[in-house]
C-alpha cells in the first residue's frame, strides 16, 4: 500500500502522534519482577475491538435447563432470541449449559478445547455498584455512561471517571520500554485498523500497519527521493512543533523500513479468511513470527471490526460479524500453534500470545421496535490463548429478568459485575506488569478486592 501525502503517512503509518517518543526510557525496572510469566522470552497481547457495542446476549446465552431458557432468555429476548444451540455451539460452565451464537462454532470449539474462556458481564465501573446504589442520588458511575465516544475512550483508557490522554495498552508497554523492549527496532505496540487511546502511552510510540505491511510516501520509498525527503525532514527551521513532526516522520520511516525488511522472511502458512478481521490477524501473525528480528520481547496489537451498533435488523446484521470474528480468531490461534517459539521458551508460541475481545458497551436484552437493540452496559467477552485457563466462565453470569437485580432499568441493561479495571489488570499481570505497578496501567483496580480474575496461567 502506498500513501500519497505526508499527512496520510502521519495518519496511517505513525498512528498515535500524541506519544512522546519511541521506545523511551521509563525507569520502571520493577515492572518485570515477581510474575511467573516473566520467564517467557516473548509475550503478546492482541485486542480485538468490536466497535459499536456488541450485543453479548446473542453472543453467549444461557440454556442450563429448558425452564431457564424459556423463562428468562427466550421470554425477554422476544423476536431476537436464538434457538437452543446445536452440538457445535454448546458450551458448559461447571454444571450449567450455555450456547454461543450459531455462527461461532470455531470459538465454541476453542472453548471446549480449554484454550478459550468467557469473561461474563464486563463493563465500565469506577467501583463495585449494586442496583440500589446505581438508582440512588449521587451514584458513582462512569461519565456519559451510554455514549459511544465516551465509552470507547474509557474502555481503551481504563479510566472511567475523567478524560484521559493515554490508554492501558500504551501504559503497559511504557513499563517494558527500558527492560524487555530496550533493543526494539520497531514499535512494540501496533494497530492494524487505526487506534485511539488504547495504543497511546507516555513513552511508547505506536505504529499503524496496514494489512500486508508498512507504507511509505508514494514516489519516495527508496533511493534519491527518499534521501531528499529525509534531508528535508532534518532541516531545522526553528519551529519546535514542525521539528517534532519531522522527527516522528523520520522515526516512522525507520520503523516501516525495518518492518518491511523483516516481513520478507515472515513465514505464516496457516490459511486465513479473506475478511477484514482475518487479514488484520494474518498481519499480526506475520509480525509475531518476526519479533526476534525486530528485537521485541513484549508486544501489543490492536485490531478492530465495526458494525456492532445494531439498532435495527440485528439478527441479520450481527450474524456475519460474529462469523467473521469466530473464523478469524480460530485461524489466528492455529497460526500461533504453527509459529516457532523463541529458543529456550518453556512453552510453545500459542502460550505466549493472548487474544481478547473488547467493545464499548453491551446492549439491551429487550429489543426495540426496529428489530434491534439499544445502548446498554455490561457484556460478555472472550479470551483465547494457550495460557488461558479455559473451558469455563469468569465473573458472574447475570440474572436476565427485566427489572431484576442486575438490570439498571427495566430493559435488560446489565449492571456489570466485572470491571474493565479487573479485566485489564489480569491481562497486564500476565504480560509482566508487577502488582505495585498495576494501578499505573489500570488505575481503578485499587477499588476492587479481586484484582486478578484468574483466567490466565
Amino acid at each position: 500500500m502506498l500513501i500519497r501525502t505526508r499527512r496520510e503517512f502521519f495518519r496511517t503509518v505513525l498512528g498515535s502522534l500524541g506519544a512522546a517518543g519511541a521506545l523511551g526510557k521509563f525507569g520502571e525496572m520493577a515492572a518485570l519482577a515477581n510474575n511467573p510469566s516473566n520467564n517467557y522470552p516473548y509475550q503478546a497481547l492482541v485486542c480485538i475491538f468490536l466497535a459499536g457495542g456488541n450485543d453479548g446476549h446473542n453472543t453467549v446465552f444461557p440454556v442450563s435447563t429448558i425452564a431457564k431458557y424459556e423463562t428468562s432468555y427466550l421470554k425477554y429476548r422476544g423476536p431476537l432470541a436464538l434457538p437452543s444451540p446445536g452440538v457445535s455451539t454448546t458450551i458448559h460452565n461447571a454444571g450449567d449449559v450455555y450456547g454461543v451464537h450459531p455462527n461461532m462454532p470455531e470459538i465454541a470449539a476453542l472453548y471446549n478445547q480449554g484454550v478459550a474462556a468467557v469473561i461474563a458481564n464486563v463493563g465500565n465501573l469506577v467501583q463495585p455498584i449494586t442496583k440500589a446504589q446505581y438508582q440512588s442520588p449521587g451514584a458513582v458511575v462512569p461519565l456519559q455512561l451510554f455514549s459511544h465516544a465516551d465509552q470507547v475512550n474509557q474502555w481503551q483508557s481504563a479510566i472511567p471517571d475523567k478524560p484521559a490522554n493515554t490508554g492501558w495498552g500504551g501504559r503497559a508497554e511504557d513499563l517494558m520500554a527500558q527492560s524487555a523492549n530496550a533493543g526494539a527496532q520497531f514499535s512494540p505496540i501496533t494497530s492494524t485498523s487505526g487506534c485511539g487511546l488504547f495504543c497511546t502511552g507516555t513513552q511508547t510510540f505506536a505504529s499503524t500497519v496496514p494489512v500486508g505491511g508498512a507504507s511509505l510516501l508514494q514516489g519516495a520509498t527508496s533511493g534519491p527521493r527518499l534521501n531528499a525527503v529525509n534531508a528535508l525532514m532534518q532541516f531545522d527551521n526553528g519551529l519546535k512543533l514542525v521539528s517534532a513532526a519531522n522527527q516522528n516522520y523520520l522515526r516512522g520511516v525507520g520503523f516501516s523500513q525495518a518492518l518491511n525488511a523483516a516481513l520478507a522472511s515472515a513465514k505464516v502458512t496457516t490459511p486465513f479468511p479473506s475478511t477484514l478481521l482475518g487479514q488484520q490477524l494474518l498481519t499480526v501473525a506475520k509480525i509475531i513470527s518476526i519479533h526476534q528480528v525486530l528485537g521485541i520481547t513484549r508486544q501489543v496489537f490492536f485490531c478492530q471490526l465495526g458494525g456492532f451498533d445494531t439498532h435495527s435488523d440485528e439478527l441479520n446484521g450481527q450474524a456475519p460479524l460474529l462469523q467473521q470474528l469466530s473464523q478469524a480468531v480460530s485461524a489466528f490461534y492455529t497460526a500461533t500453534c504453527n509459529i516457532a517459539a523463541p529458543q529456550g521458551s518453556p512453552v510453545p508460541m500459542q502460550n505466549l500470545v493472548t487474544t481478547f475481545t473488547a467493545s464499548e458497551f453491551g446492549r439491551t436484552l429487550q429489543p426495540n421496535g426496529n428489530g434491534g437493540t439499544d445502548h446498554a452496559w455490561g457484556s460478555h467477552h472472550f479470551v483465547i490463548g494457550g495460557d488461558v485457563l479455559g473451558g469455563k466462565f469468569y465473573g458472574q453470569f447475570p440474572d436476565l429478568s427485566l427489572g431484576g437485580p442486575d438490570d439498571a432499568n427495566t430493559r435488560g441493561t446489565l449492571i456489570p459485575t466485572t470491571s474493565i479495571a479487573q479485566y485489564a489488570a489480569t491481562l497486564a499481570s500476565w504480560f509482566g506488569v508487577d502488582q505495585a505497578s498495576l494501578p499505573g496501567v489500570s488505575p481503578k483496580i485499587v477499588n476492587f478486592t479481586v484484582q486478578n480474575l484468574g483466567f490466565l496461567a
